[in-house]
């Protein structure tokens, strides 16, 4: 029988010596007794994936709305493949690939319904009682909406899952978010966080431009012309004229694949040119030490230019964005000038935060097909409320 004391001896044992280890973790901001099998980081990991806020990602926009199909990308596929690509690039770099894994899980736990349109849409709205922004939301999720447990609100999660959630930044994160004081603004976040960024990017590139083939938005000859596409059509000697689904599999699993493995081999020629020998020496290093080579980043630049151009400013991904933008807009104002309609639990929140920031939370945590149900409910006159 493994006991926690085993586990974290095991860390010691096999992880190296930069890594994140359970046994200098910062702790919990309640004090609370650990588990007797359990890793502090695998804590993490159950208490996120049994909440709310998680299974409630799988009815929210990736880029396709949830009723256009049963095989596109949710807000919950991209974020278990964001698990499983920051798993592999931290078992191959002797990382704590829990920790790294509750971090990729806990990643989108703030974000609204209808993806990126829902957040700015958001945003907007809160202008001047805050703002909105999806990796705060994931914070505030984890620290104080969760209510689970008595004697503390939120998860009670470690310093250093909070820390990579709060540091958490991509291409379409709106604002710096690590300037929170309670988590080392000046440092770099731990190696396990860092991969959770990367890993992100590395899965929605894959998943977004197999989702555009699959659903017909973007064609093999769209892409035509660009370096990444070319290279695999031709080591892979496909044929774009005849392009089946069985070809769109091969090629999404390669270049998914390149990624990874682009990753696992610049990431650790940084490592061994700064020198690291510590977490502290991570800290410390001013440039990201988990990243693709200079290749690989021109190459995947050009297809996110290719997927802005071509996908996410689709016509009807466009008209999909204007719907959403609509719904929530509608909503905010109408909960804002008649609180009389919201439940008895989002006016408990009123009493504490005010009553805008409830109504934003009340319709961050909406799924897409609740936000679009409860707009029937306020505006169609056959719908029982």
């Amino acid at each position: 029988m493994v006991s926690r004391d085993m586990l974290l001896q095991r860390e010691r044992a096999t992880l190296a010596p930069y890594a994140t280890f359970s046994d200098e973790s910062r702790g919990r901001r309640y004090p609370e007794g650990e588990s007797a099998h359990r890793s502090p980081y695998q804590k993490d990991r159950d208490r996120v994936l049994h909440t709310t806020a998680f299974r409630r990602l799988e009815y929210k926009t990736q880029v396709f709305v949830n009723y256009q199909g049963d095989y596109y990308r949710t807000r919950l596929t991209h974020t278990l493949e964001v698990t499983q690509v920051a798993r592999s690039v931290a078992l191959a770099l002797g990382l704590n690939e829990t920790l790294a894994e509750t971090i990729a899980l806990a990643h989108d736990l703030g974000h609204p319904p209808f993806g990126h349109a829902g957040e700015r849409i958001l945003n907007g709205l809160m202008r001047e009682h805050g703002g909105f922004e999806h990796n705060r939301q994931s914070l505030r999720i984890v620290t104080q909406i969760e209510n689970r447990y008595e004697g503390f609100p939120g998860l009670n999660l470690t310093w250093e899952t909070l820390e990579g959630i709060v540091k958490h930044e991509t291409l379409f994160d709106q604002e710096e978010t690590s300037d929170i004081p309670d988590y080392e603004p000046s440092w770099r976040p731990s190696l396990e966080a860092q991969i959770a960024n990367v890993a992100d990017e590395t899965a929605y590139n894959a998943h977004d431009l197999d989702d555009g083939l699959r659903s017909g938005l973007i064609t093999p000859r769209d892409l035509r012309g660009l370096a990444l596409w070319d290279k695999f059509i031709e080591e892979l000697n496909l044929d774009p004229d005849h392009f089946d689904e069985k070809q769109r599999r091969i090629v999404i699993r390669e270049l998914l694949g390149w990624m990874i493995n682009d990753l696992i081999q610049e990431s650790h020629r940084r490592i061994e040119y700064y020198g690291v020998t510590t977490l502290g020496d991570v800290r410390r290093v001013e440039a990201p030490l988990i990243g693709q080579t200079d290749e690989a980043r021109a190459l995947l630049s050009d297809l996110k230019r290719f997927l802005f151009a071509h996908l996410y400013n689709h016509h009807r991904v466009v008209r999909q964005v204007h719907k959403a933008e609509h719904f929530l807009r509608t909503l905010f104002e109408a909960y804002c000038k008649r609180p009389a309609m919201l439940p008895p639990s989002v006016r408990e929140v009123e009493k504490k935060h005010g009553l805008e920031r409830a109504v934003c939370d009340y319709l961050a945590g909406m799924t897409d097909r609740y936000a679009m149900e409860e707009y029937r409910k306020l505006y169609d006159p056959y719908v029982r409320t």
